[in-house]
């Protein structure tokens, strides 16, 4: 059987039984997803993972920037980032499906004494063809993953296999800087958790820079580099996002809620929603 059609396949099994809305996790750290059919435009947040895709198409947007991957395809995410994800191609005879393994800095920091010095890239997400060295391993910790005598002696050998064939593949300067303590993207990510945890407080560039050890204009220079947004940007987007969340799952007012995540005017919380949205606020609300 061809690699991605037991991938699939796979995938297929561990999803019985459960909603697809929300995946399932089969492992620490590894979650699969099955969807029939095509989904509505949903927010998110990424963490550092990679996404390989067995079957169907996924479309994320960062920024407003697509990235699309399909069959055969991986998407790797270097940071938290406020996206907006889809199921963009998936029927009941053909379905999305997917495997997403969270990128662990200390399981990949070993491994980068095991390479030689290379360029650093930055960027928060990329795509790349995933070949059979990496569906391999891949595909192997997923067999195991119902045998826990296997997985207590296996799946940690699979998973730095698996990390190592992303270090050594098409993306691996960006994966390699996930596992740097001291690299640019650590010091990124420290300034975008500070941001995740105050979603309502002022941001100010010159504090998150001595956060990050930066300079103001080096911090905001690389800040944009890694995730396509300024600070500003990045801040705003996440305060949408958790507005939305909010506004589908409690019974709040959209001003009270547009309150919680920052904002001092309703209407501007309105405006904004509705262009990263394309509806209001109260289309979301529940009722």
């Amino acid at each position: 059987m061809h690699l991605l059609d037991e991938l699939k396949g796979l995938i297929c099994r561990y999803a019985v039984g459960y909603g697809h809305e929300h995946g399932r996790q089969v492992l620490p750290g590894v979650r699969i997803s099955r969807r029939d059919a095509q989904t509505e435009p949903e927010a998110g947040v990424t963490e550092p993972s990679v996404a390989i895709v067995a079957s169907g198409l996924k479309r994320t947007l960062l920024n407003g920037v697509p990235y699309e991957y399909g069959a055969g395809q991986y998407l790797v995410a270097a940071l938290d980032l406020p996206v907006i994800g889809q199921a963009a191609k998936a029927t009941r005879d053909e379905p999305f499906t997917v495997v997403s393994l969270q990128l662990d800095p200390a399981e990949i920091a070993p491994l980068l004494l095991e390479l030689p010095a290379a360029p650093a890239r930055y960027g928060g997400l990329v795509v790349s063809d995933a070949d059979d060295e990496l569906l391999d391993p891949v595909v192997r910790l997923l067999r195991i993953a119902d045998r826990p005598d296997d997985v207590r002696v296996l799946a940690a050998g699979i998973r730095r296999e698996i990390l190592w064939r992303l270090l050594t593949g098409e993306q691996g300067s960006l994966v390699r800087q996930i596992g740097l303590a001291d690299g640019m993207l650590a010091h990124i990510a420290e300034a975008i958790r500070w941001i995740r945890r105050n979603p309502g407080q002022q941001l100010r560039v010159a504090d998150l820079a001595e956060l990050a050890g930066m300079s103001p204009s080096t911090f905001h220079r690389h800040f944009r580099a890694a995730t396509s947004m300024t600070p500003i940007q990045f801040q705003k987007q996440l305060r949408l996002q958790e507005a939305r969340i909010r506004l589908k799952t409690r019974s709040a007012s959209a001003a009270a809620i547009a309150h919680e995540v920052g904002y001092a005017s309703p209407s501007q919380f309105t405006h904004d929603y509705r262009k990263a949205f394309a509806k209001t606020p109260g289309a979301d609300r529940t009722p």
